[in-house]
């Protein structure tokens, strides 16, 4: 074999050409992470149930979703969390190998099947099928110095313009905000409901029944009346958005024409979706935002994206509306690839001054010198193919290669 290249050096500098084209190309494609994903592949299930225990939401909907994810093709075990706050999750672990693409479509297809034996109040919230790695990237943090624009004033700011557009980006598996956006609160007095002789259930059902959508329809539509000459869509204004609005909420109408409203025996405002989270930056109340990873996500690339959107989206801020990013793990996978890409060059270094000691010719040391870095980049092609990424260990790997 080498008496072939040898009498074919134009040949042979084709070859090392192509493996060296070949590598350049790799490089840019393949993840940079700090240690290789050894973990199997996981797809995590959120589900909402406002109000339910935690034994109620296990079995209401966890043990309902878990029967019909048995038997997916791959799992090799499932692990579920349920919470007081009414949230709760299913960790579906797979065999290592899986395509997690394939087991997540298998996942959406089950889920359906158990979807109408759900909660109504489970189904209307909706549960989340999110396919990412468990550890966090990065956090964001946005703060404000105006004291009127509070922490819930933010929350709900980042969770309706930064949130969307972060899960948009490239390589971002999941972004979770530790924060939450505004809602409508009604808090029962439950003295004032028990004299007047009604229940949590009579006041859930009247505020579903009368802050509805109403589609109205419309007047003088097809087929049209003899000497009708025009039509229009009547508008019915049927929910309710103002704390006015809902505290009117009848919750009963009596036969001497007395009613109970709701502000009668709650107190509504407009508050936070939830109190179970909350985010301090430097101390200072601030909405936070942790971002991490997709399976395939390359760190470098993604911590960078999240950077340049962040700094887009930072002159529509409020006034007085900062971000800021305390935490960032790609800045160690950063500083760690450095760190081994330099003792990669002082170790080729090392190797050449080797050779050239014990063979004393240059050109017998040049010629096996310009193999290195075709070998490597052929090296970058190899890890393409077999799925892998660029990490401290693949690179240490080549490092000792080099040194052999």
């Amino acid at each position: 074999m080498a008496k072939f290249f040898i009498d074919r050096p134009i040949f042979a500098w084709v070859i090392a050409l192509f493996v060296m084209v070949l590598g350049a190309i790799s490089i840019t494609q393949l993840p940079i992470a700090q240690y290789p994903s050894v973990a199997p592949p996981t797809i995590v299930l959120s589900a909402t149930y406002p109000g339910a225990s935690a034994q109620t939401l296990e079995d209401a909907v966890l043990s309902v979703i878990e029967r019909e994810m048995n038997g997916s093709p791959g799992l090799a075990y499932m692990e579920s969390v349920a919470q007081a706050n009414g949230t709760g999750s299913i960790t579906l672990s797979f065999e290592p190998g899986t395509n997690d693409d394939l087991a997540q479509v298998d996942v959406q297809n089950r889920l359906s099947r158990a979807t109408p034996r759900l909660p109504t109040t489970v189904v209307q919230q909706g549960v989340r099928v999110d396919k990412s790695r468990s550890n966090f990237l990065l956090f964001t943090v946005l703060s404000s110095s105006d004291p009127n624009f509070d922490i819930t004033a933010l929350s709900d700011y980042a969770s309706r313009n930064v949130l969307p557009e972060l899960q948009r980006l490239p390589g971002i598996g999941q972004v979770q905000l530790f924060g939450a956006e505004r809602a409508m609160r009604v808090w029962i007095e439950p003295a004032k409901l028990q004299s007047y002789n009604l229940s949590p259930a009579d006041v859930a059902s009247a505020i579903a029944q009368q802050n509805a959508q109403v589609s109205a329809g419309s007047l003088g539509d097809l087929p049209l009346a003899s000497g009708q000459t025009m039509s229009a869509t009547v508008v019915v204004p049927g929910q309710i958005s103002t704390v006015e609005q809902f505290g009117n909420v009848t919750l009963r109408a009596n036969a001497d024409g007395s009613t109970v409203r709701l502000k009668d025996v709650a107190r509504v405002e407009l508050g936070a979706q939830s109190y179970a989270t909350a985010a301090r930056l430097n101390g200072k109340p601030a909405a936070g935002m942790g971002v991490q990873l997709s399976p395939s996500g390359n760190a470098l690339a993604a911590a960078k994206a999240v950077r340049d959107r962040m700094t887009e989206l930072e002159h529509y801020f409020p006034p007085g509306v900062s971000w800021a990013i305390p935490y960032d793990s790609s800045d160690f996978v950063r500083i760690s690839i450095t760190e081994v890409v330099k003792t990669l060059f002082e170790a080729i270094a090392l190797v050449f001054l080797v050779m050239f000691l014990f063979l004393q010719n240059w050109r017998y040391t040049v010629i096996p010198t310009i193999v290195v870095p075709v070998a490597l980049l052929g090296t970058f092609a190899a890890l393409l193919a077999f799925g892998m990424s660029i990490n401290v260990l693949t690179m240490f790997g080549m490092v000792l290669v080099i040194g052999i």
